[in-house]
């Protein structure tokens, strides 16, 4: 047969399909065959394949970004930013991740996927960088379980005493800090622990160095010290009689007339569906290492000491008198800075913040929830990191930053700093005894939870925990309308 009438039988067996099916044939002649299931079941352990995610401004780690396979094998990364890859399955193979996280953005391929398909390889490490969206920088996961434990199943090094579980704590609702005797004294609200679903709804507590005195530095994380009830989990910090919860608010320090320091706290006990059925004051006893009730307030109570305080670390003087500002996110009250006027109702004085607020995606009026409130050095102003409550991406996730030149406003400029994709990011706390750069880098924290969002699937480990973030202030996104 000449070569022309081969290269005619050829097209017309193209043609017709069937010289496409040689082709598959004879190219799959070239491929390596798949190992049989024998091969597959002897992998049986040895190094994961690690996947750093980082951000590709600051090269820092990023926690909570989800990686999902092609069949939904899912998996998040820890506070530094790292999966430990282990599937007997997928190692030697080429596989395909999804990498996405609240308020970062990976590059799209071809296809508008967003991910890369990556040679699993066990010991080997891979770096991929993602985009942040947020202004507010994602550092790490504060409590909780496994918050480093990718890394540390890695072998990597890690910067927290108790990386992976501490004091038996899953889960931490709300936290309050001040500073006490020279160190920083948290609290949270309900916790949940690893032994049974029910937890310590009594208020748990740690303390941790400040950084200048040998604490971590606030950019890797936070040695907590919790109060433990010798059983392998929280103490119950306030043991109130009474049906219900505990919840503590507007942590604070003052001095007395004596000059002795005590550290206060508003108290509440709630009922079903979240009723508070008794509300006062309460002080901390370091001897017996509680609070105790000080003070109950009559049902008619107007003024309460409620939400955070404001001026513990930076007093406010005006009128030539020192005052002690509470609230959430604004002021509501203040209170000469005092143990003896803070003990005393009577000298409570009522405050009336004034906040217009406008979210330009919406060009309505932005609603607010609860946050915190400091002076600023940086800045020479007051500003307020809060939740807005009806935000478009998620309900109650969306977190605000505004300034003022007093407490009491007016705020009426306000730039979003986090997003969160129908999840909630509620009662942000900001710090500032953890500043940096004389206050031009600040840190805040919040609870992170599905909780009053429409989504049905948790977070794993990082659900109902407490997340710190940074934010510097001289970024120009935070400037302008004032």
């Amino acid at each position: 047969m000449c070569k022309e009438a081969t290269i005619k039988k050829v097209k017309k067996l193209y043609s017709t399909g069937l010289g496409y099916l040689l082709m598959v044939f004879i190219v799959s002649m070239f491929l390596p065959l798949p190992a049989s299931g024998e091969d597959q079941g002897r992998y049986s352990g040895g190094k994961p394949f690690v996947i750093k995610v980082v951000d590709a401004d600051t090269g820092r780690g990023i926690p909570m970004v989800k990686l999902e396979t092609v069949n939904h094998l899912i998996q998040y990364t820890d506070s530094m930013g790292v999966v430990a890859f282990h599937e007997p399955g997928f190692m030697g193979k080429k596989v395909f991740f999804h990498v996405s996280s609240h308020g970062y953005e990976f590059k799209q391929d071809g296809f508008a996927f967003r991910g890369k398909a990556l040679q699993v390889a066990a010991g080997e490490e891979v770096t991929l960088e993602m985009k942040r969206l947020n202004i507010a920088e994602r550092l790490y996961r504060i409590t909780g379980e496994g918050i480093y434990s990718d890394s540390v199943k890695a072998g990597l090094e890690v910067p927290t005493k108790n990386p992976v579980l501490n004091s038996g704590v899953l889960g931490s609702d709300s936290v309050f800090a001040a500073i006490y005797l020279d160190r920083i004294f948290w609290l949270w609200g309900d916790t949940n622990q690893a032994a049974y679903p029910l937890g310590n709804y009594q208020v748990s507590a740690a303390t941790s160095l400040l950084p200048e005195k040998g604490g971590l530095d606030p950019d890797v994380g936070i040695n907590l010290e919790y109060f433990s009830n010798g059983k392998g989990f929280t103490k119950k910090m306030a043991p109130f009689p009474g049906k219900g919860p505990t919840w503590l608010g507007a942590l604070t320090t003052l001095k007395d007339k004596e000059g002795k320091e005590h550290l206060v706290a508003h108290y509440v006990k709630v009922k079903p569906p979240m009723t508070v059925y008794e509300s006062g004051l309460c002080v901390y006893n370091p001897d017996k290492e509680v609070f105790e009730i000080s003070a109950k307030f009559p049902k008619d109570q107007k003024l309460i000491p409620h939400g955070h305080s404001y001026g513990h670390s930076n007093r406010y003087t005006t009128g030539g008198k020192d005052y002690i500002y509470f609230g959430n996110p604004f002021p509501l009250i203040r209170i000469p800075a005092t143990f003896e006027a803070w003990s005393d109702p009577n000298q409570y004085e009522e405050v009336k913040p004034k906040y217009d607020f406008i979210d330009p995606e919406t060009n309505k009026p932005l609603k607010t929830h609860a946050g915190s409130m400091a002076w600023n050095p940086y800045l020479k102003k007051w500003i307020a990191i809060f939740t807005q409550m009806g935000g478009t991406a998620s309900a109650l996730g969306e977190i605000w930053f505004a300034t003022a030149d007093a407490p009491e406003g007016p705020w009426n400029y306000a730039v979003k700093i986090l997003t969160h994709d129908h999840y909630t990011f509620y009662n942000p706390c900001h710090h500032p005894f953890l500043n940096k750069e004389g206050g031009k880098v600040i840190y805040f924290e919040g609870t992170y939870t599905k909780l009053f969002s429409s989504n049905p699937v948790a977070t794993p480990r990082y659900d109902y925990n407490q997340i710190m973030y940074k934010l510097d202030l001289s970024d120009p996104r935070l400037q302008g309308g004032d």
